[in-house]
This record gives structure tokens, C-alpha cells and sequence, in this order.
């Protein structure tokens, strides 16, 4: 089995489709389909279940999944340093991203790679803490930033950065949130939240139960951008992190605020396996994505107010609103 045609089957297991797959790696489809028939017959094992829907791993193609992509990488490593020693930083990074820190800052962050690092191919993807891990952990991805998993991983894990989780609402709608706001007022309020799949819920229930109160959300969604529009055209309301409603906030369709007496902080971090050492191009996307999400986060808090002038019974009211006017 050689370098490229472990190249060639971890392609066409990420893209799932020949056309795709040939074109990422600049061949024609035959000869990667003869380079994965030939893989197939050396190791006697059918790699890929073929469907009209595309390509799908076997169970033996899960395993050999597992056991080359790391080789691939580390021989990806090798190549990348040999050609820094020239002055040049090249090669391709696999990056993850949690959907929060994805949809936020990645459309900059890869056009600051690109411009700045011509020779870096950069493949990058979302998904939730548990997933990413995975995919790390198994080779599929150089690194990843993720919400700082409760459970202890194999993984080596750098802080980036803590942000606040705020409260929000429609801009110009009737919800007015107490003066003092604490975290269990918003069980008074029809929520709309994260499902029980995505970190933020996690946090979210977490703190819920230290202060003794059950979320009950009336819609959960994990997409960000439809959940911020929920928020943004009903009388719903939320949970999230600063940087996660920063585009609704610029835009003024909704409003958000602190909370008076506990913050609540979530913390994203970087992962790596710690039996790979980090290339100095994913060194360098990282210090790009890093950056961007301190710029965002920072600017996302510029427009957080503080909580207004209302009452807890005032809130209670709102159950009984249509949630959309």
C-alpha cells in the first residue's frame, strides 16, 4: 500500500463522490477508481458501498479509515517542514469548527489564509464538540475548536478564549426583561434553544440545574442563523453566546443582555492529538482563526445592553402572546 493511494481512498471517503474526489486531487475518475480497485484487491476487503447517493465506508473501510489517516498526515507534516526550511509555509490543513465559531468567522478567517498563505490548502468543516473530537482523535482532522468538553479526552486541549452567554430577544418587542436579571427569570419566557446535541444546551442545563430550574424550550434548533431569525421576527427568546448573535445585533433585529449576578461563560479551546505534533501551517490557520474570533467576540459585546427596566411578573405575561405577531 503506498502514500498515494492512502491519499487517494481518504479523499474519496471525505468527499463521498468520484467527480469531487478526481477533481480535489487533480486526476481524471478512472484512474482514482483503478488506484481504490487496486487498494481493494490487495487488502482483500470491499472499502466503499457505491449507491446512486454516492460513495459510503464498509466497515472495513472505517477501519482503514482509522489506521492511515494519521500516517498520511504525519507524512503531510514532513513535507510541510521540509518545505518551510525553503522559507515557503505550504501543505493542507483540516480544521473543524463548532457551528457558533464557523459561522462567525470563518468566511474571514479562510479569505485572511488564503491571501496570506498562498501555498496552504485549507479544508475546513462544522460540527458538534463530540464529533470533532472524534475526527481528531482518529486523524481526520489536524485540529479543532471546540466548546471545553466536561468529560476528560485523549486529546491536548489550549484555551482560546471565554465568552459571555447573553440574553436575547426581539429588538422592538414586548419582552422587558427584569432590571436585576437572573439566569432562573428565563424559565418565565417561551425559549427557543439549542437541542440537547449541541454544547451551548449543555451549558446552558448545566447552570440550569445548579439554580434549580428545568428548560423546557418551546422550539429547539441547532441552526444558529434560523434561530437568531426566530428570535429576530417572534416573541421567543434565548441563550447564546455574544459572538453567536453578532450579525443580529449590528443588524438591530434584536437585543441582548447580561446577566446581573452570575455570568455565564462558556469556553472554547483548540484540540489536538498529543502524539501529532501541530504543522507550522496549521499552526499559522490557527493564529488566523484565533485572532478573528478575539476580534468578533469583542466586537459582539459592544452591543449587549444592560438589562432594562421591567418586572419578573411583567415576563410571566408573555406565555400567553402569540409567538408571532
Amino acid at each position: 500500500m503506498e502514500i498515494k493511494q492512502m491519499q487517494y481512498f481518504l479523499c474519496l471517503a471525505e468527499e463521498k463522490n468520484v467527480t469531487r474526489a478526481a477533481r480535489r486531487l487533480n486526476i481524471v475518475q478512472p484512474a482514482l477508481s483503478m488506484q481504490i480497485a487496486r487498494l481493494e484487491a490487495e487488502l482483500g476487503q470491499k472499502l466503499f458501498d457505491r449507491s446512486v447517493h454516492g460513495m459510503t465506508l464498509t466497515s472495513a473501510g472505517e477501519t482503514l479509515l482509522r489506521l492511515t489517516a494519521p500516517i498520511v498526515r504525519d507524512a503531510e507534516y514532513a513535507r510541510q517542514e521540509m518545505a518551510q526550511l525553503g522559507g515557503r509555509i505550504s501543505g493542507r490543513v483540516s480544521v473543524g469548527l463548532i457551528t457558533s465559531v464557523a459561522q462567525s468567522t470563518m468566511a474571514s478567517s479562510s479569505a485572511t489564509v488564503a491571501s496570506r498563505y498562498p501555498e496552504i490548502i485549507l479544508s475546513a468543516c462544522e460540527g458538534y464538540t463530540e464529533t470533532l473530537i472524534d475526527w481528531v482523535n482518529s486523524g481526520q482532522l489536524d485540529f479543532a475548536l471546540i466548546n471545553v468538553p466536561h468529560r476528560r479526552t485523549p486529546l491536548a486541549a489550549h484555551q482560546v478564549i471565554d465568552e459571555e452567554m447573553v440574553f436575547a430577544c426581539r429588538r422592538n418587542g414586548p419582552i422587558k426583561p427584569p432590571a436585576k436579571l437572573r439566569f432562573d427569570h428565563i424559565a418565565d419566557f417561551d425559549l427557543v434553544l439549542p437541542s440537547k446535541r449541541h454544547g451551548l444546551r449543555l451549558i446552558l442545563d448545566e447552570h440550569a440545574a445548579a439554580v434549580g430550574i428545568d428548560l423546557r424550550p418551546r422550539l429547539e434548533l441547532d441552526t444558529l442563523p434560523a434561530l437568531c431569525d426566530v428570535i429576530a421576527t417572534t416573541n421567543f427568546a434565548t441563550v447564546l453566546p455574544t459572538i453567536a448573535l453578532r450579525q443580529s445585533l449590528a443588524g438591530g433585529t434584536i437585543r441582548a443582555h447580561r446577566f446581573d449576578e452570575q455570568r455565564i461563560v462558556r469556553s472554547i479551546a483548540w484540540v489536538h492529538h498529543p502524539r501529532r505534533t501541530v504543522s507550522v501551517a496549521a499552526k499559522a490557520v490557527l493564529d488566523v482563526i484565533s485572532h478573528d474570533l478575539a476580534e468578533a467576540a469583542a466586537s459582539a459585546r459592544t452591543f449587549v445592553e444592560p438589562a432594562s427596566r421591567g418586572s419578573t411578573s411583567s415576563s410571566r405575561k408573555l406565555r400567553q402572546r402569540p409567538a408571532r405577531e
